[in-house]
C-alpha cells in the first residue's frame, strides 16, 4: 500500500507522527491486499473453539505471538533446564538491560545503557517519581499531574505525595483532546520537583506533544516522567533526541508480552548517578553477590533494579521487538495504525453516528494513538453483547467504547466487522 507523502512535523510537532491525508478506499477488502504488513497477522495466535470475529482490545492486551509456546517449552528445556543456576552468570543477569537496550533501539529512541526491563509499571512509576522529588532542588515540592490520567498514575503521586509531605497540582484538560503544552506551562512553577502525565490519553487516544512539554518542563527546572504504555509499540518515540528526563511503559498491549509482563524504564544517562531510587534490593546494589551488611547502589541502569528480575516473563517481550524489526520497525507499524484507525474513524461515521454514537478522539491522525473511542449512553449493554459474539473492544466509564487497534494483528476486515457488530448490538438495544 502506498501511503500519500507528507511533510516532516513542524518541531513543535515532533512527539506526532505526521499526518496521513485520506484513505486510498472503505473497501476493507482492497486495504487488506495493498496492506504490506498483512502476512504478519498469521503470526499471531487464533483462539480455538469459539471464534473471535474482531479483537478490537490490542491496546489492553495484545494477542500471543503462535509460536510463543514452543519458545517457552525451549527456553525451559534449554537455558532454564541445561544451564540450571549457571545461567544466571552466562547470560541471565545482563538480560534486563540487553532486551532494555533492544528494546530502546526499535521501539523507544533510546541509545544502549539508559533502559531496563523490570518490575510492574506501577512499582517502575513510583520509583522513578520519588527519585525525582527525592532529587529536585530546596524548595522545589509539587508534583503535576493532570486529572485524565490513568489511575494508577494518579494514585501512584497521591501515595508519593502523602508519603513524602509533597503538594499536587492538577491540570484539568479538555478530556476530547489531552494535555497540551499551554496546559503544563500554566501548572508550572518554582516549586514544581517533576510533572507525571501519559504520552498518549487512555481515553481518547490524544497524542501529547512530548518535545514541546519537556522543554517546558526543563524551563522551569523540573524533571518529566513520561507515561509510554499506549505509545510503545504503536507510535514512534525518540526518548533521546526530545531529551526525555525519564519514561515507564508496560509491555502486554502492543509489545505482546502477555498478562503482567514486566514493564521498562528509561533514565536518562545525565541522570542515573544523581537519581536515587527508593525500593533498595539485593539486584540493584553494587556488588549483589556479595551479601554486605548495607546497601551501595549499582552503577548505570542496574541501580534501578530491585529484585530478581523475571527473565521468563520477558521472553515474549523480546520475540515481540524483533517481529517489529522485521516488519520494518516502528515507522512501518505506525503507517498502518494511522489507516486502521482512519479507517475505523470514517465507518463510525457513516454507520455509528446516525445512531446517535459520538465521536470522542482527536480527528487529525497525526494527534491520535492506535485506538480511537466513541460514546454512547448504552455502550456498557453493546461490550457485553459483543463480547458474547466474539467482537472484543473495551468499555470505559461513563460511556466510552474503546477501539484499540494493533497494526500487526489487525486485519482491515476485522475492523469492518467490529463496526458492524456495533451498529447490530446498538440498533437491536433500540
Amino acid at each position: 500500500m502506498t501511503l500519500p507523502s507528507t511533510p516532516a512535523p513542524a518541531a513543535h510537532d515532533a512527539g506526532r507522527a505526521p499526518a496521513v491525508v485520506g484513505l486510498p478506499t472503505l473497501d476493507a477488502a482492497a486495504l487488506d491486499a495493498a496492506d504490506p504488513l498483512a502476512a504478519f497477522r498469521g503470526r499471531f495466535l487464533e483462539p480455538e473453539g469459539q471464534p473471535v470475529v474482531a479483537y478490537l482490545d490490542g491496546n489492553s492486551l495484545g494477542r500471543p505471538l503462535a509460536d510463543i509456546g514452543d519458545r517457552l517449552a525451549a527456553f525451559t528445556a534449554g537455558p532454564w533446564g541445561q544451564r540450571l543456576i549457571r545461567a544466571w552468570d552466562e547470560a541471565w543477569m545482563d538480560e534486563p538491560f540487553r532486551l532494555g537496550d533492544r528494546l530502546g533501539e526499535v521501539v523507544l529512541g533510546a541509545a544502549a545503557g539508559q533502559t531496563v526491563v523490570a518490575d510492574s509499571t506501577s512499582v517502575m512509576i513510583y520509583k522513578l517519581v520519588r527519585a525525582a522529588l527525592d532529587a529536585a532542588g530546596p524548595g522545589r515540592d509539587e508534583i503535576v499531574i493532570d486529572r485524565e490520567n490513568f489511575p494508577t498514575d494518579r494514585f501512584l503521586v497521591e501515595g508519593i505525595a502523602a508519603e513524602r509531605g509533597a503538594t499536587l497540582r492538577w491540570i484539568t484538560p479538555d478530556p476530547a483532546t489531552g494535555v497540551t503544552t499551554a496546559d503544563v506551562e500554566a501548572a508550572l512553577s518554582p516549586r514544581t520537583a517533576v510533572v507525571l502525565l501519559s504520552h498518549i490519553a487512555y481515553r481518547s487516544g490524544y497524542v501529547a506533544d512530548a518535545p514541546a512539554i519537556t522543554d517546558a518542563v526543563h524551563r522551569a527546572g523540573a524533571l518529566v516522567v513520561w507515561d509510554l504504555c499506549h505509545s510503545a509499540g504503536s507510535v514512534p518515540v525518540e526518548l533521546d533526541a526530545w531529551g526525555v528526563d525519564l519514561a515507564v511503559g508496560c509491555t502486554y498491549k502492543y509489545l505482546n508480552g502477555g498478562p503482567g509482563s514486566p514493564a521498562f524504564g528509561y533514565v536518562r544517562r545525565e541522570l542515573q548517578e544523581r537519581l536515587q531510587q527508593p525500593i533498595w534490593g539485593w539486584m540493584g546494589a553494587a556488588d549483589p553477590f556479595g551479601m554486605t551488611e548495607s546497601y551501595v547502589p549499582a552503577a548505570g541502569m542496574r541501580r534501578f533494579i530491585t529484585g530478581t528480575p523475571p527473565i521468563l516473563a520477558m521472553q515474549p517481550l523480546s520475540a515481540m521487538v524483533e517481529l517489529i524489526a522485521e516488519a520494518g520497525g516502528i515507522d512501518a507499524v505506525r503507517a498502518k495504525s494511522v489507516l486502521l484507525t482512519e479507517f475505523a474513524t470514517a465507518l463510525a461515521d457513516r454507520d455509528l453516528a446516525p445512531l446517535g454514537v459520538q465521536f470522542a478522539s482527536p480527528r487529525d491522525p497525526s494527534m491520535r494513538g492506535s485506538h480511537i473511542t466513541i460514546n454512547h449512553p448504552r455502550f456498557r449493554e453493546v461490550t457485553a453483547l459483543l463480547w458474547e459474539r466474539g467482537v472484543i473492544p473495551d468499555f470505559r466509564p461513563p460511556h466510552g467504547l474503546r477501539i484499540g487497534l494493533s497494526p500487526l494483528s489487525t486485519s482491515f476486515a476485522e475492523v469492518e466487522a467490529g463496526i458492524e457488530a456495533i451498529r447490530a448490538a446498538l440498533t437491536e438495544l433500540a
